[in-house]
């Protein structure tokens, strides 16, 4: 998602949160899968082991909150790098160790670990000192599912492992994507969600590793579940690749669909001013032009700034202005002007581009941080650039002439001419 451009789109959110929930879910299964090795214990040892994880977790609470942050806090005072890392690793390290003394899983001991060092005031200096470490595990932890994959297996359960494969694309994405729905989504919400997460998980690794460990499942299930799930993850970017051509074709065939968006107007938006982002500059443009009764609409993938725009009752689109189908949701193609607000070179280059794809003949207001961006933006297309701190510099030197009584033909004169030499250059021979 984050190759494709995707993050802070409503859709990268759902997949964020369902894939979340999902990692959550495989603690209790750790906890639980040990245990179905032995159908004769039944409930009572599923529960035994739900009560040893309960008291472990407490614990855990316990050190956690009172003891682990006190000794980080200590370490922390030598200011020895070295020391530092080596206190969270070794931390992290034991209680994942004393899990599997307290018998149960390695893996759930690294969560709890995991949870307990976010509790210090240093945890985010423990993340970033822990990263190249973390890299290197998950590195390693990949490439060891991939040589664990048997070419020999795969070649003579190809049958299998294709239906398998199949049954798992189809039914997880079917699931995920009435799930979504389920819960309001609409749209192209369903089938990126669909499209995204039809894989099996990388925790599956993990569980069928405890499985094989336990005598729960054989070795040929356990390289069958590691076939389907290494396919299935390689065929993932391809797969989720097609969401845009398809929701595409999809609204071609169901144009009468409503817009997956909030406070657009029914009647939908025609010869409109696009607004992207809805920061200061943005949120004050929007007053305006709602106070002229201009139509408009709002682009914004901030949490925050879009409740406080639902409050206001502003026409907004929620996502990221750099992605064609928000661009879309927009009606850009029948937009008359579009309003970058994000200082962003790179942000507004990316939204200019997607946004002349759509509507080659809409006139663009962007923002720029200096003359050098100016200058790019116009080669870009961008119709009028703004540079914020000069027109705020200029404004001050206004007030503070008339303040020295200065005639306001001649601040006008100034200021006209101030422009002039800092604007004019970009705009070629058009002096007008």
């Amino acid at each position: 998602m984050m190759n494709r451009g995707l993050m802070g789109t409503l859709s990268s959110r759902v997949m964020i949160g369902m894939l979340i929930v999902q990692d959550l879910a495989v603690i209790p299964l750790i906890i639980m899968l040990p245990q179905l090795s032995n159908p004769q214990a039944g409930f009572s040892a599923l529960g035994w082991a739900a009560l040893k994880a309960t008291c472990f977790l407490t614990l855990m609470i316990i050190v956690g909150t009172r003891v682990i942050p006190r000794l980080i806090a200590y370490v922390a005072i030598w200011n020895s790098r070295e020391l530092f890392l080596l206190t969270v690793t070794a931390t992290g390290l034991g209680i994942g160790y004393a899990t599997y003394l307290f018998g149960l899983s390695f893996a759930f001991g690294a969560f709890v670990a995991g949870m307990v060092l976010g509790e210090s005031d240093y945890s985010h200096q423990a993340l970033s000192d822990i990263i190249p470490l973390r890299d290197v595990f998950g590195l390693l932890f990949f490439v060891s599912i991939g040589m664990l994959l048997d070419p020999a297996f795969l070649f003579a359960n190809l049958k299998t492992v294709s239906l398998m494969v199949l049954l798992i694309i189809i039914g997880k994405g079917l699931i995920f994507a009435v799930l979504v729905m389920f819960f309001g989504y609409g749209n192209v919400i369903p089938l990126a969600v669909g499209l995204g997460l039809f894989q099996v998980g990388e925790f599956a690794f993990v569980l069928a590793r405890v499985g094989v460990h336990t005598q729960s499942i054989s070795a040929e299930m356990f390289s069958l579940i590691l076939t389907t799930a290494v396919i299935t993850m390689i065929l993932t970017p391809f797969i989720s690749g097609l969401t845009a051509p398809l929701y595409a074709v999809r609204r071609r065939w169901f144009k009468h669909e409503p817009l997956q968006t909030m406070n657009i107007p029914q009647t939908g938006l025609h010869h409109h001013v696009v607004i992207a982002g809805a920061g200061r500059v943005g949120a004050y443009v929007a007053h305006v032009l709602k106070s002229l009764q201009v139509t408009f609409v709002v682009i914004e993938f901030d949490s925050r700034r879009v409740n406080r725009l639902k409050e206001t009752g502003v026409p907004l689109v929620y996502g990221d202005a750099r992605q064609p189908i928000v661009l879309n949701a927009a009606g850009i193609e029948q937009a008359k002007l579009l309003i970058i607000t994000t200082p962003s070179a790179i942000v507004t280059k990316t939204i200019v581009e997607k946004s002349r794809q759509f509507n080659p003949k809409l006139k663009i207001v962007a923002r720029a941080e200096n003359i050098d961006q100016i200058q790019i933006l116009h080669e870009l297309g961008v119709n009028e650039v703004i540079q914020p701190e000069f027109e705020a510099g200029l404004e001050v030197t206004r007030q503070a002439l008339l303040s020295l009584n200065i005639a306001a033909a001649d601040i006008r004169r100034f200021t006209d001419q101030v422009r002039q030499e800092s604007y004019a250059p970009l705009y070629g021979d058009n002096r007008e």
